[in-house]
């Protein structure tokens, strides 16, 4: 296929989804009964953002003309990649790079999240037969060219071990982080509680830990937070809360609440669901250091990723700082 014919299919795959259909509502129901998790609100704004970031046809030209993708790949790489399951269709990008820049690729997928992308493939393959040579799934990635993997710490070593004579990216635990400097207006706090608190804060593009200037109210963050409330007729969340509350209370440690999410001073920048960590800041170096922290996925705050755009990630966001189009192109 030429690059202008995967660029159509993308294009008319963005139209399918958009169009939610049938198939597609069913499908995505049945995502969220597989995994709980997967509440239709956050399929639904997964789905949104793929439609309007990545499928659109503009943006598309706009970013292989950025990289000078060739019409035709004349010497197709087999890519092997291990997604991901922590928020709905997060691998969707790393089969996008492979597929726009002429390579094929063998997927393995999270078993939290085998339902959605397996689904898209199938409707690019109907609207052309010929993608069914260009992407495939397999719960083996034998003798591929080269792997994109994402996974925990602990995974990360294994993947290493059998990934590391080829090609490959292979991405850890990453989590984001928030600056917040006590001039924010209410709109930015709401905006803030949703990078905190969409997918549950399950992804690594979610605030889980805040930087605060010394004597910071934090009673309007809280009151903002109060829009998801309703998390607390969730179970799953509604168990961490009470575990993760029941633990400060009996470690004896401070910590503030609106009933649905703690925060409590911790240097950790990484925390359970449910909860948010603060530390206080008192120079600009601190914070420039965040930027070399090989755990932080993005900052938000006024001098960087504006709030609320923490889950809305566009086609040159790449996870963990590494180029997947650079890597794609260059094997």
């Amino acid at each position: 296929m030429t690059l202008q014919q995967r660029i159509e299919i993308l294009v008319k795959l963005g139209d399918y989804m958009q169009n939610n259909g049938q198939d597609w509502i069913a499908i995505k129901e049945r995502a969220s009964r597989a995994n709980p998790w997967f509440v239709p609100e956050f399929i639904e704004m997964a789905s949104d953002n793929i439609v309007s970031s990545f499928l659109q046809k503009d943006k598309l030209e706009a970013w292989v003309e950025e990289y000078k993708v060739p019409s035709k790949n004349t010497n197709p790489m087999t890519v092997g990649v291990v997604m991901a399951g922590n928020i709905p269709m997060v691998g969707f990008h790393d089969m996008l790079c492979i597929f726009i820049t002429g390579h094929k690729q063998l997927i393995k997928l999270s078993s939290k999240d085998n339902l959605l992308t397996k689904h898209l493939v199938s409707i690019m393959v109907e609207l052309q037969p010929e993608t069914g040579d260009y992407i495939a799934f397999a719960e083996n990635l034998k003798g591929c060219d080269a792997y994109i993997a994402t996974g925990s710490n602990n995974s990360s070593r294994y993947f290493e071990y059998y990934f590391s004579k080829y090609p490959h990216i292979i991405r850890r635990n990453r989590t984001s982080v928030a600056v917040i400097d006590g001039t924010e207006t209410s709109e930015e706090l709401e905006k803030l509680a949703d990078d905190i608190q969409t997918y549950f804060g399950l992804g690594c593009r979610n605030v889980t830990k805040l930087y605060v200037p010394h004597n910071y109210n934090f009673e309007g963050l809280l009151q903002a937070l109060n829009k998801y409330q309703h998390y607390e007729d969730f179970h799953k969340y509604k168990h961490n809360y009470d575990y993760q509350l029941a633990l400060l209370m009996m470690g004896n440690k401070f910590y503030m609440t609106n009933g649905t999410v703690l925060l409590t001073e911790n240097p950790s920048v990484f925390t359970a669901v449910s909860q948010v960590n603060y530390e206080y800041y008192d120079s600009e170096t601190q914070l420039n250091a965040l930027k070399n922290n090989e755990n932080i996925q993005c900052v938000i705050g006024h001098t960087a990723i504006p709030f609320g755009t923490a889950q809305k990630p566009l086609l040159t966001d790449y996870a963990d700082g590494i180029d997947t189009m650079k890597f794609a192109l260059s094997l």
